[in-house]
């Protein structure tokens, strides 16, 4: 069933990132299509005129499917704001249709970026799949992301067994079992939840940054400590990632986004 979305929108533009790391069984790139597991059912993504057709598309996918796929992004204000700026005036007619994902989950996007704290998101992916694989529930080619509370009951060293470090199984196990509601955080202000996200153990501004950033599509996060991003800035402004932050005031976080596919993409 077709899902419509803002026009232009490149699919495969827009999805290249589930790609360029290499598999994510929790989105799985698959036969030219995107898969993910919504209450216990796979739902298939693919191209469509207009937007994406969608299988099962109802009251319980749509919304996640909508997230996935960075509907909550305004990008037209963005876009016309982009026009008048020196770099983005390029890239963004450059890369036209690409609408930057979205986690749909809070407890998988935290649990994602603390596996890719100082390693590569290629190192990331392969041992966060060993650790979905392990903890979560596979449907048809994709698998379910392992629950908040079926990682609270592991041990760290069945995490430590499928690939993480004994500090990161540390984090994420402590993050499992915090007394803390994880989608309520949605309705705080930025800075109130950087600061209730950076009391835990094991995450700092930058895990907190691309929350803001990621899942809840927050248009000012900037992740200054993000080496990728900072590679981003010094290719195409060639000057200081804080100052350049600044100056893509009030548009960071497309404007991060947008960076990094340019850096990615020829």
């Amino acid at each position: 069933m077709l899902l419509r979305l803002p026009e232009p929108y490149d699919f495969e533009l827009s999805t290249e990132r589930f790609r360029v790391f290499g598999a994510d069984l929790a989105t799985l790139w698959h036969d030219g299509g995107l898969h993910r597991v919504v209450a216990g059912r796979e739902v298939r993504i693919v191209a469509a005129p207009g937007g994406v057709d969608v299988d099962p598309l109802d009251a319980t996918t749509q919304p996640v499917v909508e997230t996935l796929l960075g509907k909550p992004f305004e990008l037209d204000p963005f876009t016309a704001w982009a026009a008048r700026q020196p770099v983005l005036d390029e890239i963004v007619p450059r890369l036209a249709g690409f609408r930057p994902p979205l986690g749909p989950d809070p407890f998988e996007s935290l649990v994602t970026s603390i596996t890719a704290q100082q390693i590569s998101l290629r190192a990331a992916a392969a041992f966060r799949n060993r650790m979905t694989e392990r903890f979560g529930v596979r449907a048809v080619h994709a698998y379910a992301f392992p629950t908040r509370d079926r990682i609270a009951s592991a041990s760290e060293d069945e995490l430590v067994a499928v690939g993480f470090s004994r500090r990161k199984a540390e984090y994420v196990i402590g993050l499992a079992r915090a007394d803390l509601d994880l989608a309520g955080l949605a309705a705080l202000p930025d800075d109130e939840i950087r600061a209730t996200l950076t009391a835990l153990r094991g995450l700092g501004p930058w895990t907190a940054e691309w929350f803001l950033a990621r899942h809840l599509a927050r248009p000012r996060a900037w992740p200054v400590g993000d080496l990728a991003l900072r590679k981003a800035v010094d290719l195409f402004y060639r000057t200081d990632v804080i100052e350049v932050g600044l100056r893509l005031d009030p548009f960071q976080n497309l404007s991060a986004h947008y960076l990094l596919t340019a850096m990615r993409t020829p």
